[in-house]
């Protein structure tokens, strides 16, 4: 899969010690959330449930039948968050979606209106025999601003929140010692408010989700400028971002 501006390298966890090219598809639109993706999205979808998807989907229950993992991550905007895990090798798939909330089934104009209770995110089928746990965290870590309470970059609100939810024991324990490894190596000017919490359920978002900043070129740059997302990470994490 392509790189897509600013995608970020793995980095040892110790480093936190002290011490893309364009789709030639064209652009395809999907429903608005907020102002500025206003700006990157025109045509509304039909309402009811969430139509079948038209791109592959690995769920949960098949990945682990066929010796994979699933790690999923909340990170703001969905769209940003596939592709720092598509360049990867060992990642099988990504899928954005929705978890968190109380509602069954949710719709993408009833998550982005914060009435749910869900935040955006990406769930991630990876081969633990190539890539590990750890790995995927360090990726995640780097592409969020972990100081937010209030949602992630230009998108407010609870439903874009940054959250790591674990699917077992061993990613919650992975998931604690990450985030208070870089807590107590003091890069970060505050202590980070990212909840590490249990899965619940996944929601596979609408298909025209799937790889917009691939199917999407144009749109997603103009919304990820316009959002100060590098701008931030290059703040927050300096050298580690590349």
């Amino acid at each position: 899969m392509p790189v897509v501006l600013c995608l970020l390298v793995i980095l040892p966890l110790s480093l936190f010690a002290r011490g893309s090219s364009d789709s030639a598809q064209a652009d395809q639109p999907a429903p608005a959330g907020n102002a500025i993706e206003e700006g990157a999205e025109s045509v509304q979808q039909p309402s009811g449930i969430n139509p079948p998807l038209d791109v592959e989907y690995l769920d949960e229950v098949t990945a682990l039948r066929q010796g994979y993992a699933v790690a999923t991550f909340a990170g703001g905007c969905f769209w940003c968050m596939e592709g720092p895990y598509d360049v990867l090798e060992g990642v099988i798939s990504t899928t954005p979606g929705y978890s968190g909330g109380h509602v069954i089934n949710p719709r993408y104009e009833e998550v982005v209106s914060g009435t749910t209770g869900h935040t955006e995110v990406v769930q991630v089928v990876f081969d633990p025999q190539v890539i590990s746990y750890e790995q995927l965290l360090e990726v995640f870590w780097v592409n969020i601003d972990p100081l937010d309470a209030g949602g992630q970059f230009c998108d407010r609100g609870s439903q874009y929140r940054s959250e790591i939810f674990y699917h077992d024991e061993h990613q919650r324990t992975a998931a604690l010692a990450s985030r208070q490894m870089i807590d107590e190596a003091g890069i970060l000017p505050a202590p980070i408010v990212t909840e590490v919490t249990a899965l619940d359920v996944f929601y596979p978002a609408e298909q025209y989700h799937h790889d917009y900043y691939r199917r999407n070129p144009i749109r997603y740059r103009f919304y990820r400028t316009a959002c100060g997302r590098d701008a931030r990470l290059a703040q927050l994490w300096g050298e580690r971002v590349r």
